[in-house]
């Protein structure tokens, strides 16, 4: 479930209180149009939050491709080149002990967050230009 239609469901019920009122088809509009007015500005500030954090998430990662050190540069890919050898070592059953679920479920945080994160930097790059 996204945010919009979470949002969208905390609202229902007050729709269709409205639409239920004994009042003239003027007032229930009257009152449908500022429910729906409140809605928006909720939906604008949902946006604006995951604006601010998508910003403060790329000016990391940059702070990061930007820095002076190597390892400060490079400890993604080192990390993802890791999760990729126990993967590998795992499927050949190389390891002393498999994998734990937990792993498994930390390898797809990981690989979300640094294809996420390659997807950033490039279009930061991109940007600049």
């Amino acid at each position: 479930m996204n945010i919009f239609s979470f949002i969208g469901e905390i609202f229902a019920p007050a729709a269709k209180l409205i639409d239920d009122l004994h009042t003239s088809d003027e007032e229930k509009l009257t009152l449908a149009n500022k429910l729906t007015v409140i809605q928006n500005e909720m939906h604008s500030k949902v946006i604006e939050y995951e604006t601010k954090i998508l910003e403060s998430k790329t000016s990391i990662i940059t702070a990061e491709a930007n820095g002076q050190s190597w390892l400060q540069r490079s400890w993604r890919p080192i990390t993802m080149l890791t999760f990729l050898a126990l993967v590998v070592f795992d499927s050949f059953g190389w390891l002393a002990n498999p994998l734990a679920t937990e792993a498994w479920t930390l390898l797809q945080i990981g690989l979300g967050g640094y294809v996420t994160g390659r997807s950033l930097e490039k279009i930061v790059e991109k940007a600049k230009k």
